[in-house]
């Protein structure tokens, strides 16, 4: 009886300590990979005339859509999705507008949204951001590649301007993931990951970004360049999931607490902020960005050359 009663007891305690650790670890499973959110071009191809399927090409001049795009696709101008307000350029227009232009590029509840861009994917990146702030990006996805890997893999390219069928699309707006600077100012006292998207050289204070008296970095912040988590100028896909995890480590990321991205002027952040949430963060953004911090005089940390 009494050896009954003791194995009884071992397997209760065993048990509970089972349970304990459970509960004690729910962080340690490994943060979900967001894989909707990119789509390669040989995914393209075979979806390409799918009924729901909106191909968005995002360009800063009109030629980057006249000298070649995806059949099917709509332009979309970054000037219609970013403006110049308050002297600070590349703002977001109002909702209404925004809404606007995407319901005329034929985007609805349904679509299926496939974005790629100018600049090795950054401008794609931005219009993936509006459409998050609009809260309707849940349905899209940028080309891992962009037209760089289409165009190299001599896949088909049309000249012919496709005209949209405009669309009814309602928004749901998450202002949440968008950062001014009054709330900037208070999040650099709290602990924050705030990552830096712009080259190395803007954020150690060597070099002066483009039209920004002010050098260095705002304080706090960790640098993690854009173009680094490409492949190369060549093959512009994104890293391995491991490489990205790395560098989002070291830029003090961790998943369940705060993360802001910023940079000049809230475009090179827009890619930081994609990436972002594809491994499972929550991330907000700073889309004044150090342009405006630095024309409020606000703080500025430097880094020594190494």
């Amino acid at each position: 009886m009494r050896s009954l009663f003791s194995k009884i007891m071992f397997f209760a305690l065993l048990l509970e300590v089972i349970g304990s650790l459970s509960a004690q670890s729910p962080s340690s499973e490994h943060p979900k990979l967001h894989k909707e959110m990119l789509v390669n071009t040989e995914w393209l191809a075979a979806h390409l005339h799918d009924p729901d399927l909106v191909v968005l090409s995002v360009g800063a001049t009109p030629e980057f859509y006249s000298k070649g795009h995806i059949p099917g696709a709509r332009q979309i101008l970054l000037s219609e999705i970013a403006v110049t307000r308050d002297g600070i350029p590349n703002e977001l227009p109002p909702l209404e507008k925004l809404q606007a232009v995407f319901a005329a590029a034929s985007v609805n509840n349904s679509a299926r949204i496939v974005l790629y861009g100018d600049r090795y994917n950054l401008l794609a990146a931005r219009a993936y951001f509006t459409l998050d702030y609009l809260g309707v990006a849940e349905h899209a996805s940028l080309l891992d590649g962009g037209i760089d890997k289409w165009r190299a893999e001599q896949r088909p390219l049309s000249n012919e301007a496709v005209k949209a069928k405009p669309a009814k699309l309602t928004i749901a707006p998450r202002p949440a993931i968008l950062v001014d600077t009054p709330a900037m100012r208070k999040l650099t006292e709290q602990k924050v990951a705030l990552i830096d998207a712009r080259p190395a050289k803007e954020f150690t204070g060597e070099q002066l970004s483009e039209d920004v008296q002010k050098a260095g970095h705002i304080p706090g912040a960790s640098s993690l360049y854009w173009m680094d988590m490409l492949v190369s100028r060549e093959n512009p896909v994104l890293r391995s999931e491991a490489e990205l995890r790395q560098m989002y480590a070291q830029a003090h990321a961790v998943v369940g607490q705060p993360l802001v991205t910023y940079c000049r002027t809230g475009m090179q952040s827009s890619f930081d902020y994609f990436v972002a949430k594809y491994l499972d963060y929550e991330p907000s953004m700073y889309d004044a960005s150090f342009y405006e911090w630095s024309m409020k005089d606000l703080p500025a940390e430097t880094s020594p050359k190494k």
